[in-house]
């Protein structure tokens, strides 16, 4: 029986959950957007150094998560060594870097949608690969999100809206995102065999782990090859700290917006938390399309609304399946 009170307490709580990820999220992709648009300075420079974002943030989510473990961490042994995350960290700092670089060929909103199509690679990498064989209703929701990014990827652009982007390249930046989303495929599948062979790892030690290896291969990438880009970037923020200080605001969005997802996975479960960041990338288009000035025709509304038709669809099918098997144990 469940005590008096826990179930608000509970509902307070995934409330919590919600608006810590959406705020953190939503004003992290109002900034992304800003740092790719817009021109500071009298001189009106764009900041071309997007890939920079990645090295503050990973040095910003090493700091928090080293933070963390000393405040909470029982002290117990039995996670997964640092050394471990090496091979998660190559694809988790080359995809995000290929995600946030597609900014500067395409709208924000494009990015997010594209992004999102994630069961996509997922599905044929099963299909192709390990010969899995999905239900009906996952091709369903398949079709509803691939056919609402083509349309929507087909479709012609405002000029208001490529005006702001540095080099207007469609074909390019869709690559880059769905790059970036085979990528992601790669490291979720290392971090899910870390934590099979080491089951006591925490979400604290993931974050360290990974944040670690990316602030290495990060500062190798900006400054140490011979045409690094890392000391322009630096050069750019003195110049212009306006940029400097929308870069840390974007950094500390994504530790704080970490801090909640973890929270949601472990009290609500992972599906939980697919609802609320599902939810939270239709918000976000919502919000870019209205600040930005630039809103959507009623064509690409249309592709939007099919795309999270099938994520909806897709987060349904895997709750009744979670309710079957709920059954199934208590059986």
């Amino acid at each position: 029986m469940e005590a008096p009170g826990a179930g608000l307490w509970r509902a307070l709580v995934l409330a919590f959950c919600v608006a810590g990820i959406w705020s953190a999220y939503i004003y992290q992709g109002v900034l992304q957007e800003t740092l790719s648009t817009k021109r500071f300075g009298t001189d009106g420079q764009r900041f071309e150094h997007l890939a920079f974002l990645n090295l503050a943030q990973n040095v910003i989510c090493l700091v928090w998560s080293y933070i963390m473990i000393k405040l909470w961490s029982s002290g117990s042994s039995g996670g997964a060594p640092w050394w471990t995350y090496w091979s998660a960290g190559i694809t988790n700092t080359i995809g995000p870097a290929m995600g946030i670089e597609a900014l500067k060929y395409i709208s924000y909103p494009a990015q997010v949608l594209a992004k999102s199509s994630k069961m996509i690679p997922v599905m044929l990498m099963g299909t192709l690969v390990y010969g899995i064989r999905y239900s009906f209703p996952e091709y369903i929701c398949s079709f509803l999100v691939a056919g609402g990014v083509s349309m929507f990827a087909l479709m012609k652009t405002s000029s208001k809206t490529i005006s702001k982007l540095a080099h207007p390249n469609a074909p390019l930046g869709y690559g880059l995102c769905f790059l970036n989303l085979a990528f992601d495929g790669f490291t979720n599948a290392t971090q899910d065999s870390i934590n099979t062979r080491y089951p006591k790892t925490s979400a604290w030690d993931i974050m360290l782990g990974m944040n670690l290896w990316g602030t290495i291969y990060n500062i190798i990438y900006m400054f140490g090859w011979p045409q690094a880009s890392g000391f322009e970037a630096v050069q750019f923020c003195k110049q212009h700290p306006e940029a400097a200080w929308d870069i840390f605001l974007f950094c500390l969005c994504g530790a704080v917006g970490q801090n909640f997802i973890f929270l949601t996975i472990s009290r609500f479960g992972s599906l939980a938390n697919t609802t609320i960041t599902t939810t939270r990338k239709f918000v976000s288009i919502v919000v870019s399309s209205l600040l930005s000035g630039n809103p959507l025709s009623t064509k690409q509304w249309s592709c939007v609304l099919m795309v999270f038709t099938g994520l909806s669809y897709q987060i349904f099918l895997k709750w009744k399946k979670l309710q079957k098997l709920q059954k199934k144990r208590k059986a």
